[in-house]
């Protein structure tokens, strides 16, 4: 891979791969920490690639088994993070978004409708991309969609 290769790609993915994480971490200085360790492994990646395609799907696949091996860590779960002191908001956009209900959800969840509604992956593809089944995906998105209408209608119902 060239340079030039490898800055056309964090251009064109740094952002996706850093809400993917986010997604799964709800921390976005860990999930900015995420993306640069995925960007260093594809520097370093001696492999080939197909298509940009496939530099996307293996970049989203490495944010996401990195972020669950974070999340999984024995740091993560026994101590305590300086931006868990003040109470930290998901995106920053939420005007009339779901975003900030989708940051609710579980992680599984979280990322299954991540990929599949903001990235624009079919069903198949997020399966490829999760190493899931098909029938996995649709659960995970169906139980998300279901959690995320019982939210939003909670809070217009609270408005109103």
């Amino acid at each position: 891979m060239t340079d030039n290769d490898f800055e056309r790609y964090v251009g064109l993915y740094r952002a996706g791969v850093t809400r993917a994480a986010l997604c799964i971490l709800r921390d976005p200085d860990e999930a900015e920490d995420i993306a640069q360790e995925v960007f260093l492994r594809l520097y370093t990646y001696d492999g080939a690639f197909d298509s940009d395609e496939h530099v996307k799907a293996w970049l989203l696949r490495c944010a996401a088994n990195m972020s669950v091996d974070v999340l999984r860590s024995y740091r993560r779960r026994n101590g305590v993070s300086l931006s868990g002191i003040g109470e930290r908001a998901a995106p920053d956009d939420t005007g009339g978004s779901v975003m900030p209900a989708v940051m609710t959800l579980p992680p599984k969840q979280r990322i299954a409708i991540y990929l599949h509604y903001c990235e624009g992956y079919t069903v198949d593809e997020t399966a490829a991309v999760l190493k899931i089944s098909r029938s996995a995906v649709k659960q995970r998105l169906k139980s998300g969609r279901d959690k995320l209408k019982a939210l939003i209608k909670g809070e217009i119902e609270d408005d109103v």
